[in-house]
């Protein structure tokens, strides 16, 4: 009798996050036990508040309890995640992924956790040797960190900042900027947009390659747990 899998799921800001629990089990093998645990899990709003980001380059995106969208610390989120991480170990989880886009140096258990971002910069590296690299972020301040995060040589990048809960409008208005600037290839650069942002933004883009991050990663934990 084989056993089920368990995916163990960490992310930067609070749990439940049933959009990003349900998307990861769809894609994850039949029966697989989908455990999911935040950094901030634990910790009030105002708590939350007294660790405001210091900087663009210390400014996460994310959902907390209510799905109300915040601006936190990276910095706070770095120090809290190995916890995190343990917990997921301690419930027995086969596999890890680190629910968010960021950059993030080596933490404390992060041996063999899946980070989206070594996922989308490397899709992006091969489908896009050189050329113009568009990307979809949610914040507007975030929009030099990110781009020297993605920095290559030969790639040209541009940005336009689209909230994750942004209404159809609102993305096809994003989508349309970011087409005037001629993209190449268009990377979604934070886990929460979902596969509807990805689709009003391809109504908009065309036939632009367009990559999600969210997606791109399940896809990628199939492949290791199938």
């Amino acid at each position: 009798m084989t056993m089920a899998l368990t995916l163990g799921i960490a992310t930067i800001g609070q749990a439940p996050r049933d959009d990003i629990a349900d998307l990861f089990a769809s894609y994850a093998p039949a029966g697989t036990r989908v455990i999911l645990r935040g950094a901030l899990d634990g910790l009030s709003d105002d708590e939350i508040a007294a660790r405001p980001p210091l900087s663009g380059a210390d400014t996460l995106y994310t959902r907390l309890r209510g799905g109300q969208d915040v601006k936190i610390s990276k910095a706070h989120v770095i120090e809290r995640s190995p916890a995190v991480l343990a917990k997921l170990r301690a419930h027995g989880a086969d596999a890890i992924v680190y629910a968010c886009t960021g950059d993030f140096p080596p933490m404390e258990g992060d041996a063999g956790v899946l980070f989206p971002s070594r996922v989308l910069n490397g899709l992006a590296a091969a489908l896009l040797p050189q050329g113009r690299l568009g990307l979809l972020l949610p914040l507007v301040e975030q929009g030099e960190k990110l781009s020297a995060k993605w920095a290559r040589p030969g790639l040209e990048i541009v940005f336009e900042a689209l909230r994750p809960s942004a209404g159809a409008d609102e993305i096809a208005a994003a989508a349309a900027r970011l087409k005037a600037k001629a993209p190449d290839l268009v990377a979604m650069d934070c886990m929460s947009y979902t596969p509807a942002t990805k689709a009003g933004v391809k109504d908009v883009l065309g036939d632009v390659p367009t990559i999600l991050g969210i997606t791109a990663t399940a896809r990628v934990l199939d492949e290791m747990l199938s």
